[in-house]
């Protein structure tokens, strides 16, 4: 948001008052002076104006989970350990998941407290792939790949999904590049041909690939290359 923008929405100051301030350099963003309106305004950002705080700001953070079989992509849940019971952080309740995976699915799992950051990450129109290891009941044909290709119809939400990237790896085996993530979106595509997933492991969102040092549960925090990807 912009700094006018968000020192407007505050019931203290008119917008007449917000120029004044700018103006007259009585607002810091993060300890440095402002006096562009146009200056973002993030919100992990401290805004200060004079000697008085009127956002404190928080760190941003970002984690990198290496998700194991029977672990429930939530933040809370009654029944199952969640992803989050994996995480040893302070304030682990600001924290949210990018991206989530089946109980049963395994592998690279993005968690972090910044909203902008993710929604970049899982939107489909940014068209940031998902890569999946698929391992299934029954041999897997050509005719796959090129189904996939065109994209396949969903009734139940009435929209054909976009077009997918399939490479066979064995007659049982796999490797799968989408761009969205509809519900049991995976398991779906490879139901078309009446063919079970048995294992389904996530290597790759967008640049960011799963640690290969990283064992089921343990996670990282991401790099600052890492986070800059996105």
């Amino acid at each position: 948001m912009r700094v006018d923008r968000f020192l407007s929405n505050l019931p203290r100051f008119n917008r007449k008052q917000v120029r004044l301030l700018l103006v007259e350099k009585r607002v810091r963003v993060d300890g440095e002076v402002v006096s562009d309106p146009h200056a973002e305004v993030l919100e992990f950002s401290r805004v200060e104006v004079d000697d008085e705080v009127l956002q404190v700001g928080k760190p941003a953070r970002y984690f990198m989970l290496y998700k194991p079989p029977g672990c429930v992509s939530a933040t809370r849940d009654p029944q199952h350990p969640t992803v989050l019971d994996l995480i040893d952080e302070p304030d682990k309740d600001d924290l949210h998941i990018a991206g989530r995976l089946d109980f049963n699915t395994t592998g690279l799992m993005l968690i972090t407290n910044d909203g902008s950051w993710s929604r970049r990450l899982t939107q489909p129109q940014t068209k940031l792939p998902k890569v999946y290891y698929v391992e299934t009941e029954q041999d897997i044909t050509a005719e796959y790949a090129i189904t996939f290709a065109k994209g396949l119809y969903f009734a139940f939400e009435d929209l054909t999904t976009q077009p997918a990237e399939l490479v066979v790896l064995g007659p049982k085996s796999a490797r799968l590049s989408i761009v969205e993530g509809r519900y049991h979106q995976v398991k779906r595509m490879f139901g078309h041909f009446d063919n079970k997933v048995v294992r389904l492991h996530r290597e790759r969102m967008g640049p960011l690939v799963l640690d290969d040092t990283l064992k089921p549960g343990e996670y990282r925090p991401l790099s600052s290359d890492e986070i800059r990807m996105i």
